[in-house]
């Protein structure tokens, strides 16, 4: 992991650890057959960020102090699993066809394409069943098992307008842009935050704000990806970069340029910041994890 910034509400490296360790307890305890944990295993425990996850725990210590972070593990594992489905899905030959996930052979070409498919559907279903499970109180289940459905949907919508087209052809192309990675990218990051507020009791001012924020590190993680695939090494990211423009994808830089895509983060980097205005120091974790999306290297 990148060298964290220390704060007296926990740090992030035992976050990090927290949410590993719920993860590989529930997974482990599924009764499913052998091979498709290890498939999911293989999947999930990939040296992934868990900015996903991370940012839903940070959130509810925001609202509700150092403890709060464990209302929301059941929550930000749910987020994970379904972050990694999304994946193993994405990187089958009928969508991406690629290679190479996080450094190491993407699901399909470790095991087959077969198994890729159902530990993606697996890994659907588990997600809302940890919530169903694990979080005792059946409104804030409810609520949520809402927010996730959405967002999945959202974010499989994003995956065809990516892939398929299908935007409002009335729309410039830079908002045609947006409204791809608003569902694609900024759907699961948008109910990491808000699963997080949620579970920690938030109020509907605070949920507020906090979607504000969720909305603008949506599209600027988006941005900046799309930056690090022109500027990075195949090596440098641990998969395949340069495929967006050479499938004629639409893309920030290639509508904005380099420079102008620099200026975009730079705005929704700002618009992020500002939306935690109204939060004390709980919330600095927050701040933090913005500057470190907005200028993250891979």
């Amino acid at each position: 992991m990148e060298a964290e910034v220390k704060h007296p509400l926990m740090s992030e490296r035992d976050l990090f650890e927290a949410i590993e360790g719920s993860m590989r307890t529930f997974i482990a305890g599924r009764p499913l057959p052998v091979s498709l944990i290890d498939a999911i295993s293989y999947a999930i425990f990939s040296g992934g960020k868990r900015v996903r996850p991370l940012l839903s725990l940070r959130v509810c210590q925001a609202v509700a102090g150092k403890q709060g972070y464990e209302r929301a593990l059941p929550g930000a594992g749910a987020i994970e699993l379904i972050h990694t489905f999304s994946l193993v899905h994405d990187d089958l030959p009928a969508m991406d066809d690629d290679d190479l996930r996080r450094g190491r052979p993407t699901l399909h070409k470790h095991t087959n394409e077969a198994m890729a498919i159902l530990a993606g559907d697996a890994m659907t279903a588990m997600a809302f069943e940890l919530i169903s499970v694990q979080v005792e109180d059946s409104l804030i289940a409810q609520r949520l098992t809402h927010e996730l459905a959405a967002a999945t949907n959202a974010m499989i919508a994003g995956q065809v307008y990516d892939t398929m087209g299908g935007q409002d052809a009335m729309l410039e192309p830079i908002e045609q842009l947006r409204q791809t990675h608003r569902h694609k990218t900024g759907a699961l990051l948008r109910a990491s935050i808000r699963m997080g507020a949620i579970a920690g009791g938030a109020s509907e001012d605070q949920l507020e704000s906090l979607s504000i924020y969720a909305d603008a590190i949506g599209l600027m993680f988006q941005a900046v990806d799309d930056l690090l695939d022109v500027t990075q090494t195949t090596d440098k990211m641990g998969k395949a970069t340069g495929k967006d423009a050479s499938q004629g994808k639409l893309t920030y830089p290639g509508l904005l340029g380099i420079d102008g895509t620099r200026g975009e983060i730079k705005k929704l980097l700002t618009q992020a910041l500002e939306a935690l205005s109204s939060f004390d120091s709980k919330a600095d974790p927050l701040r933090d994890m913005a500057n470190k999306l907005a200028t993250r290297e891979k």
